[in-house]
Order: C-alpha cells, then sequence, then structure tokens
C-alpha cells in the first residue's frame, strides 16, 4: 500500500476510536445505574459490551476505509459512514450518560435505517465493506431491541 492509504486508513480508525471513546466515556458513569434497571432475561452481561464493540468498530473502520478506496473521499458511501458514526457516537449519552431511552430507542431507530443505507451504498462499491458492516447491523438491531426492552420494562 502507498503511505496515503496508511494514512486514510489511519485516519479512519482515529475517528472510529474517537465515536468508541465518547460511547465509553458516557457509559462508565451511569455503569451503575445500568446494572440497577430491569433488564430483560435475555440481556447480555455487561461485560460483554466492550470486547464486542472493539471488534465492530475495527470492522468499521477498515469498511469505510475500503469503501473511500473504492469511491473516493466525497462519496455518498463516505458520508453515509460518517453519519452512522456520529449518530452511534450519540446513542450512548442519550441512553447512559442523559437516560432518555425513549429518545435513544427513536435515535437507534434511525442509526438502524443510515446503516442498512451504508451497508447498501457499500456493496455496489465494495463487498467487503458490506460484509464487514453485517455483523455491527446484526449488533445494533439487537441493541434497538435491548434499548426498547429496558426503556419499556423501566419506564
Amino acid at each position: 500500500m502507498v503511505r496515503r492509504e496508511w494514512l486514510v486508513l489511519l485516519a479512519f480508525a482515529a475517528a472510529t476510536a474517537l465515536a468508541a471513546l465518547g460511547g465509553s466515556l458516557a457509559t462508565i458513569d451511569a455503569a451503575d445505574e445500568y446494572a440497577d434497571l430491569e433488564q430483560p432475561a435475555w440481556a447480555p452481561p455487561s461485560w460483554l459490551f466492550g470486547p464486542a464493540w472493539t471488534v465492530l468498530y475495527a470492522m468499521i473502520a477498515v469498511a469505510g476505509w475500503l469503501a473511500w478506496r473504492e469511491a473516493g473521499l466525497r462519496s455518498r458511501e463516505v458520508a453515509l459512514w460518517g453519519i452512522q458514526l456520529a449518530m452511534n457516537a450519540l446513542w450512548s449519552p442519550l441512553f447512559f450518560a442523559w437516560g432518555l431511552r425513549g429518545v435513544a430507542l427513536a435515535w437507534i431507530v434511525g442509526l438502524d435505517l443510515v446503516v442498512a443505507a451504508t451497508l447498501t451504498a457499500f456493496w455496489r462499491r465494495s463487498r467487503t465493506a458490506a460484509w464487514l458492516l453485517v455483523p455491527y447491523m446484526a449488533w445494533i438491531l439487537f441493541a434497538t431491541a435491548l434499548n426498547a426492552s429496558v426503556w419499556w420494562l423501566n419506564r
């Protein structure tokens, strides 16, 4: 790979890491409160979220980079990637830090739609990039159901 491609990969990784950091900072202070909420029986243990998101964020970064390689920086694909990443970063403060679980539910449904649009756009340019987003799509659909259940059980 040429130097420019490595630098752009680093930029995608840095942007993704910033989104992850924002989400984790919003979660750290609210971890005890979240543990006290009524959870559905199928809720995963809290320790699972960190490792799962670490892998997912790495895949999101690489997917964005692959889409950039095929479509360019000013493409619809990269714009959608950036929008989904920003929406992803804001969900944790809505749900955890601010306790706006109903708003967070509406937000994550929007995120589901944007990630689906991103995956579809990626599919046209890079099947590998699209496949890298499939676990993320599955996880946020699961997170949507979990958000809805926690909101419903604790309203």
